[in-house]
């Protein structure tokens, strides 16, 4: 080989939570392995990873109302919410067990107990609320979920949302104390600071563009140096490869030529944020609300009312408001959805693009919508909202999955997809949200399919790590001990 050729055991492309929490397992599952990260971007978790490109819901299915449908006869189905929750689960699981290994070390701040809300207006939505919660609190997981429709004890869990409220307005919510705002960009770095000190390799400024499946069953990969004064593409074998590139995984998993990203291709929305650091409004406000999407908004779109806590100062977001980009990563191009049409995934877009027109027709409503109608949306939750107070930011990219169907020609799915090749060498994580939330499962998933001949042995050592995949009870009693701060009030 040459100076600029290296064999690896594993490439993980992309900085981001996915490729972290990977690294996380596999540095400790396999301390001997050879793993490299390669990030194209100057720092870690620039893209939907960052704190300021995601809702840091910690996702648990605790207020997001598009994970418990209403069936055709009224009644609630929890079956996804339950599924959400066990996953996230796994993840503070993991997130405990490195804490408690001085694998997570004191001072990362990356959890917050923030309460988790769910807010309506109208009778209507407040008898759908009421028979959502007394299903979801059927299940023990969600045994401690609060309801009320009484507007002075909704005021005492968050009072920006009743304030100069119309009293004759029906409204409903419910409450998980229990809840958390998750930092998923200080976790990112975390966890790769504690895989590089493991001796994983760590590639900021360096992107692959190009890959190939190599004779020996692994594959070759062209690593470029974007740094102003980079040298030499270099090459690099790696026995394992994933693509955890958010946006960027669908036109490397293309390049990668395997027959399961056929028919695969994305559709990208983009984001925005009001956000406001007033102090005032931070310390008043110390939830995460979720409402009820508009008709024809994708679930991306719930809107929401959440107090943030990033690098330790406190902040609160209201959004998103959707929006319509071709670019598959927010720091992309605008060729990226052009680059990924290919013959084979034509037909299912055009056969989302024709089923989906109230979608379409929702984005370029958003799309154009002022100031003036931005406010409105906020003032639904918030009656006491001034413009003066907020300010726009630009949220992350989401790229959602379309695939081929048989009976419909294609399907938009918003969730998360792994792509893995027949010999397990290759496997790619498209979509979006719940996404960070639930890394854990997602990469467990991850190696059960892609090292089914080490699973066995590893088995015991991720039941220690998770013991809920042993079937172990679940601990929601998991306060991550010196890891959790308490909710973080704004700096004055």
């Amino acid at each position: 080989m040459t100076d600029r050729e290296e064999a690896v055991d594993v490439v993980l492309v992309g900085g981001g939570i996915m490729s972290a929490t990977l690294a996380a397992l596999l540095t400790t599952l396999e301390p001997t392995w050879r793993i490299l990260v390669v990030e194209r971007r100057d720092a870690l978790a620039q893209e939907s990873s960052n704190a300021w490109n995601n809702a840091g819901t910690g996702h648990a299915a605790l207020c997001e109302l598009n994970y418990t449908p209403e069936r055709s006869d009224g009644s609630i189905d929890i079956t996804k919410a339950v599924h959400i929750n066990e996953q996230f689960e796994l993840s503070r699981e993991l997130w405990h067990y490195l804490a408690t290994h001085d694998r997570l070390p004191a001072g990362t701040g990356f959890l917050t107990t923030t309460p988790h809300m769910t807010f309506v207006r109208g009778a209507q939505n407040v008898q759908y609320l009421r028979r959502r919660h007394q299903a979801l609190t059927s299940h023990p997981l969600f045994a401690d979920l609060e309801f009320s429709d009484d507007p002075e004890q909704i005021g005492t869990w968050a009072p920006l949302l009743v304030a100069d409220r119309d009293p004759a307005e029906p409204v409903a919510a419910t409450r998980a104390a229990s809840g958390t705002d998750v930092d998923f960009g200080a976790l990112t770095r975390a966890l790769l600071d504690d895989a590089t000190a493991h001796g994983t390799q760590l590639l900021l400024e360096h992107e692959v563009t190009r890959l190939r499946r190599h004779r020996d069953g692994g594959w070759r990969l062209r690593v470029a140096d974007r740094r102003w004064n980079g040298g030499r593409p270099r090459t690099v074998h790696a026995r394992f490869v994933f693509i955890g590139a958010g946006g960027g995984a669908l036109p490397l998993l293309q390049k990668s030529r395997i027959p399961e990203i056929r028919g695969y291709a994305g559709f990208p929305i983009s984001g925005q944020f009001l956000r406001t650091t007033n102090p005032a409004l931070v310390d008043a406000h110390q939830a995460k609300v979720y409402g009820k999407a508009d008709l024809g908004a994708p679930p991306m779109s719930v809107p929401h009312l959440d107090a943030r806590t990033v690098d330790g100062h406190g902040a609160l977001l209201f959004g998103p408001y959707a929006g319509w980009s071709m670019k598959f990563l927010k720091h992309g191009s605008w060729s990226d959805l052009i680059r990924t049409v290919r013959p084979s995934n034509l037909i299912p877009m055009l056969a989302v693009g024709l089923r989906n027109l109230d979608l379409l027709t929702y984005l370029i409503g958003e799309v154009t919508a002022t100031p003036t109608r931005r406010l409105r949306a906020l003032r639904a939750f918030m009656p006491t909202a001034h413009p003066r107070d907020w300010e726009l930011i630009t949220a992350g990219q989401r790229v959602q999955v379309i695939k081929s169907d048989t009976h419909l020609g294609g399907v938009l799915e918003f969730g998360t997809e792994l792509i893995t090749a027949a010999d397990g060498t290759i496997a790619g994580l498209l979509g979006a949200s719940p996404g960070a939330s639930t890394a854990a499962a997602a990469m467990v998933e991850l190696l059960e399919r892609c090292f089914p001949t080490h699973t066995p042995r590893w088995a015991p050592q991720l039941r220690e790590m998770m013991p809920s995949l042993g079937g172990g009870q679940w601990d929601e009693s998991f306060e991550l001990d010196h890891l959790v701060d308490e909710q973080v009030t704004s700096d004055r």
